[in-house]
């Protein structure tokens, strides 16, 4: 929580990942950018996250849209509660799988968030099969199939493309020209759908950039239009 009067806006921040990495208790730049602006900000260790034991990550195995959103919905419904936080200005934002789980967010529960961002995020859980690096590489396809699954019905239901009409915060995507990992398609579908929906979105596409922002070109385009949207909006 940042130091300051009266309760704090919260952003919901999912890692990416999802299996594997976790949010632990240590410094992370984001966060301390996010504190350092006046939010609260929400870290959630869901299922299918690393470093609570081989069981914990199965479980979130096939449940990108499913269970693991739940566990996101049920933590911040938890911390709308404390005092610290006003619960009427809570905007979610991650990358990857954050950018994703985020969207989710917004579309599973519409009337909680004030708003929604997502960075270099997959949006489309059909294309993973399809473009990127994951599909390409020694056991890629397995992996997605040990993950997301082959059910289509399913894949279609977890897919943020398949229910932009459900959104009703204001969005922001940022995504990277040169990503391989999560395609800049990813994000053009993403933004048509939100389009033929019948809604706005802000975009930003950051040249000669990949699955991350590390150039100073990179990150000076990512905070100052997430900074800016948090502030419009929060």
């Amino acid at each position: 929580l940042p130091e300051g009067d009266g309760p704090a806006p919260l952003i919901v921040y999912p890692h990416g990942g999802p299996h594997g990495p976790a949010d632990l208790w240590e410094f992370d730049s984001d966060v301390q950018l996010f504190a350092n602006r006046g939010y609260a900000v929400l870290q959630v260790n869901f299922r299918g996250s690393g470093y609570f034991g081989s069981k914990f990550r199965r479980a979130g195995y096939r449940e990108w849209g499913g269970k693991m959103i739940d566990d996101i919905i049920a933590a911040t419904d938890w911390a709308v509660t404390k005092p610290e936080v006003d619960g009427s200005r809570v905007c979610a934002y991650g990358a990857s799988y954050g950018a994703y789980a985020s969207y989710m967010l917004a579309i599973r529960e519409p009337e909680l968030l004030n708003c929604v961002a997502g960075y270099v995020g997959v949006y489309d859980l059909e294309m993973m099969y399809t473009k990127g690096d994951i599909p390409k590489g020694w056991g890629g396809v397995g992996y997605l199939e040990r993950v997301i699954g082959r059910d289509e019905a399913q894949l279609r239901e977890f897919s943020p493309v398949h229910h932009a009409d459900k959104i009703k915060a204001p969005m922001l995507l940022v995504h990277g020209d040169a990503d391989i990992r999560a395609p800049i398609d990813h994000a053009k579908r993403m933004r048509k759908a939100i389009r033929d929906a019948g809604k706005q979105v802000e975009y930003i596409e950051i040249d000669q950039s990949g699955h991350g922002a590390y150039s100073m070109k990179s990150k000076m385009e990512l905070y100052e239009g997430l900074l800016g949207f948090l502030e419009t909006h929060l």
